[in-house]
């Protein structure tokens, strides 16, 4: 596979993530207080970008929730501070969601290594991008049998070739792609079946996507997984009921979910946490007045969907 990408040097420096920032070029001279109002003033732009993206992104979080329902999975991909930034969100999804750590997987250029060491030049190979979703077993089960997976492209310049090898093997196979990049009609998004394309500008340090495109990045991936939990029933209210009590300040927070869900006390909350062992179980033996198998057969006719097993 060629490199499916412009490289030529005027080719890049065309990019608004690589424009130089007018408000920042003599950040170097100014008092530190000074040169932090510069910066804050910089992120205040990330949030409207983001918003200009809500569609697309609405598009997106109902289109990988049809794909869970048919038992597909959500992978992320990409290069340096993107694929960090996507290993991110998806090893935070079990801990926060109680869902499998296959439901949600982070895929970074240069393997785990790269998480700590810069591997830059990881980035460069197309191939190497499909071989990576081809070894996580990418639209596969474990039998062997077709996934209806989604992959999200994560490129803050929506030109990594990495990022691109991938996407294109992806809708080889038929699944949903969608690309994330801070350049719109880049090449990222013109390879992907949703585009989201937030906008913030260009960077205080002329090119380093770890700042305002980064955080882009992060709140469009913040949006994408706690859109798809709420929407597949891991979160009541706003309340995340899934929550795993493991350590002592996650069974203080299940306890303190319980009293929100039923107006119990704390101690009738830990009781009911005690005997119930999840923080659904608890609720719907509260306020159904169910025993516990009555409850946990309750959960299991909704797929554990405590809104709608409470309705």
């Amino acid at each position: 596979m060629s490199n499916p990408t412009p490289s030529a040097p005027e080719a890049l420096a065309a990019l608004a993530t690589e424009a130089r920032n007018p408000a920042s070029e003599h950040i170097d001279t100014l008092p530190t207080l000074d040169m932090m109002r510069v910066i804050n003033d910089e992120d205040a732009r990330i949030a409207s970008a983001v918003q200009a993206e809500l569609p697309r992104i609405a598009a997106a979080v109902d289109a990988i929730v049809a794909r869970f329902a048919q038992g597909g999975r959500l992978f992320y991909i990409g290069a340096g501070t993107s694929g960090r930034l996507g290993v991110l969100d998806a090893s935070e999804c079990p801990p926060t969601f109680s869902v499998p750590r296959t439901l949600v997987q982070g895929i970074i250029a240069g393997g785990d290594t790269a998480l700590r060491t810069s591997a830059e030049a990881a980035e460069d190979s197309p191939e190497q991008g499909a071989s990576d979703l081809i070894a996580a077993n990418f639209g596969l089960s474990p039998a062997g049998d077709p996934l209806p997976d989604t992959l999200v492209g994560i490129a803050a310049s929506g030109r990594t070739p990495y990022v691109l090898g991938a996407l294109a093997h992806a809708r080889g196979l038929g699944a949903l792609t969608i690309g994330l990049s801070c350049v719109p009609a880049s090449p990222i998004a013109n390879a992907s079946d949703i585009a989201i394309s937030p906008t913030p500008g260009p960077e205080v340090l002329t090119g380093s996507t770890r700042m305002k495109a980064g955080t882009a990045t992060k709140l469009v991936l913040n949006m994408l997984s706690t859109g798809v939990m709420i929407k597949t029933g891991a979160v009541y209210g706003n309340l995340m009921v899934n929550v795993q009590p493991t350590n002592a300040k996650l069974v203080d927070r299940a306890q303190r979910i319980i009293m929100a869900a039923t107006g119990v006390d704390q101690p009738a909350a830990a009781a009911l946490l005690t005997e119930a062992e999840t923080v659904k179980t608890a609720i719907v033996m509260q306020k159904l007045g169910l025993d516990r198998a009555a409850a946990e057969d309750r959960l299991a006719q909704t797929n554990g969907n405590l809104t709608a097993t409470l309705r």
